[in-house]
């Protein structure tokens, strides 16, 4: 990492915070978390830090101020704003994607009921919706069984999502992790996986969900990631 300006950090540590505890209201939202399970944390870019939800606090009383800076090691950094109360009990996992896949900038975990019942049964979920190929490019596979409270979640997140097109892991008889370019592209994904969780365990109740060809679900994947929503211009 390069020489970063002080005031720079600050500044950007402090954007980060703001987003990060704003984002939780998403959670809650779109009814993806209960009580104070889950996270969303994001990384400071241009630093070796990121930003994660504390421990145990109330969705009602997050603000920029309690969430917590962390190294990209998972330690919290002393005298910050945050640094008296616990991290998540995450944070380790957090951790352990950030500083094994540079390209992610967020990271959210919840335990939606739906993505979550897929992944009691050790399911991948099927890419059998067009949203699902647009958003994921396939199906949403399932990691392996990990207990919290180091970084083997994390590494089972980065050894599934490694090489994966989906930005979703179901951690198995565990729950739902994504991961995103910033924390705000971590939450949508999140959003996105119990949406098409709660369809396809629907669908699957009415019989068994059609498939889509793997040339359909390529074409869909690369005009939402690289056309939709783009300018004329930009796609000349």
């Amino acid at each position: 990492m390069t020489a970063v300006d002080p005031a720079e950090a600050r500044e950007a540590i402090q954007k980060v915070r703001e987003e990060v505890a704003k984002l939780h209201d998403e959670l809650v939202r779109y009814q993806l978390v209960i009580w104070t399970g889950g996270n969303v944390s994001g990384r400071v870019p241009g630093t070796d830090y990121f930003v994660i939800k504390p421990s145990g606090v109330s969705y009602d009383d997050l603000a920029p101020e309690n969430m917590v800076l962390c190294t990209l090691d998972g330690e919290v950094v002393p005298g910050t704003p945050g640094s008296e109360r616990a991290a998540s009990s995450d944070t380790a996992a957090h951790a352990y994607v950030y500083r094994e896949m540079p390209e992610v900038g967020g990271v959210v975990h919840t335990h939606s009921t739906y993505a979550v019942a897929w992944a009691s049964r050790g399911e991948p979920i099927p890419c059998v919706i067009t949203g699902m190929a647009d958003e994921f490019g396939g199906e949403i596979p399932i990691g392996p069984f990990a207990v919290i409270g180091d970084d083997t979640i994390g590494r089972g997140i980065v050894e599934t999502l490694r090489g994966h097109r989906s930005r979703a892991v179901l951690m198995q008889n565990h729950g739902p992790f994504t991961i995103g370019k910033d924390a705000k592209d971590a939450v949508k994904a999140a959003v996105m996986v119990e949406d098409v969780a709660r369809s396809i365990h629907i669908a699957r109740q009415l019989g068994e969900p059609l498939t889509i060809p793997q040339q359909h679900i390529d074409s869909l994947f690369d005009r939402y990631q690289n056309v939709y929503g783009q300018s004329s211009d930009a796609r000349r």
